[in-house]
């Protein structure tokens, strides 16, 4: 496993090196009129054994290529970040994404969801750790806190096929593991709500360098180490992508459009359906001409329909530190292995191998950061660095 401690030299070292955060968006709605978001509207299935899918779009640079374990994501050099951005949106909803993790230290896989205005829900796998999995959020790319990030223990995810997923209402977000819920953050705990991710969001799969030669101290050590290539090609196989769209419990759902001036919250989104009619009223109604706010429960529905995608290249990491406090958001309910029914015992991966997965409440971590450096990283090596 892991160490999940940064020394205070490699602490000090990765803050001066860190620079300004590179989260990016193309548009954010909340400090100017956007593009409307082009919803998914409904439950679709991807099979990347069968190929490329149009519901994703490659990044520059991205070459993928499709065998019988699906997607194949290769890095070959410091500089690969295979990367694929869903075309569409989903407002709440549950993905479930089959993955085999890239080996190699220092090489980062990443399941994240992102909106225009950066909230954000992610997983993340390191090459050289075999023994767990993080997660993480954002909302709206606040990064002064850093006590958002979790650990959770599965085995040797390299090597075997898991189904990771994330469930994503107004009111929690949960994440499982082969049907097991490991953890669950609610919206009264992200800072009352106000942090809590909830506008439209893409989904972004990808693969990129966290142990590259020119990145700062304390990006490689939480990385693992440096990578080396003389051991690539380093693979990530996305065999399938499940998406329901719960549309804010809209039936119908074609696009979700921003408020003028929106504070970010998911009551300042309509959800248009495909007759034209909109989401603006308190009613509950979730039919295809419904016209309720968006504070209804979520629910699935149907869409079509492009958008525009972020052109920005995948490149998740978080940054640990000595912080021993427990992460106030995330709930798992216990330490003890689970099995896929929820008993105790130890759990198969969804398709090759044999390797159980375990449960386990969250330990205290820090905050994650974009294109390998960011303020987040920046204030968690601080941090860190403070509490040495």
């Amino acid at each position: 496993m892991l160490a999940k401690f940064l020394s205070t030299t490699a602490v000090v070292l990765a803050a001066s090196q860190l620079v300004a955060g590179q989260t990016h968006t193309d548009c954010d709605p909340t400090k100017k009129k956007c593009p409307d978001d082009t919803a998914f509207g409904s439950t679709v299935s991807v099979d990347f054994s069968k190929g490329a899918s149009d519901l994703f779009k490659p990044a520059d640079g991205t070459k993928l290529t499709y065998d019988s374990n699906g997607a194949v994501f290769t890095i070959n050099k410091e500089t690969d970040a295979p990367t694929i951005t869903s075309t569409k949106y989903i407002f709440f909803g549950k993905i479930d994404v089959q993955v085999q993790a890239a080996p190699g230290t220092g090489v980062v896989t990443s399941f994240v969801l992102q909106s225009d205005d950066l909230d954000e829900i992610d997983w993340e796998w390191l090459g050289g750790d075999k023994a767990q999995v993080q997660t993480n959020y954002f909302g709206k790319g606040d990064t002064t806190t850093y006590d958002r990030g979790a650990y959770h223990p599965v085995s040797n995810p390299q090597d075997n096929v898991y189904t990771y997923s994330i469930d994503w209402t107004k009111d929690y977000v949960r994440w499982y593991i082969n049907g097991n819920q490991v953890r669950e953050l609610k919206y009264a705990d992200a800072k009352g709500g106000t942090r809590f991710p909830q506008t439209p969001m893409q989904i972004k799969l990808g693969t990129w360098v966290a142990g590259r030669s020119d990145a700062p101290e304390g990006t490689v050590q939480w990385a693992g180490g440096k990578t080396d290539f003389s051991q690539a090609p380093f693979i990530a196989h996305y065999k399938s992508i499940t998406i329901n769209d719960y549309s804010n419990g809209v039936k119908g759902a074609e696009k979700y459009v921003w408020a003028d001036g929106s504070d970010g919250s998911y009551q300042s989104i309509k959800v248009v359906t495909g007759d034209g009619s909109s989401d603006d009223t308190s009613s509950s109604s979730s039919s295809s001409t419904a016209t309720s706010t968006a504070t209804k429960s979520t629910g699935s529905s149907s869409a079509t329909k492009t958008s525009e995608s972020s052109k920005t290249t995948l490149a998740t990491s978080t940054v640990s530190s000595t912080a021993s406090a427990s992460v106030s958001s995330s709930s798992s309910s216990a330490s003890e292995p689970t099995s896929p029914s929820g008993t105790n015992g130890t759990a198969s991966p969804s398709s090759s191998g044999s390797a159980p997965v375990a449960e386990t409440s969250a330990p205290g971590t820090n905050g994650a950061f974009k294109a390998g450096f960011s303020g987040a990283a920046l204030g968690a090596c601080l941090l860190a660095a403070f509490m040495l």
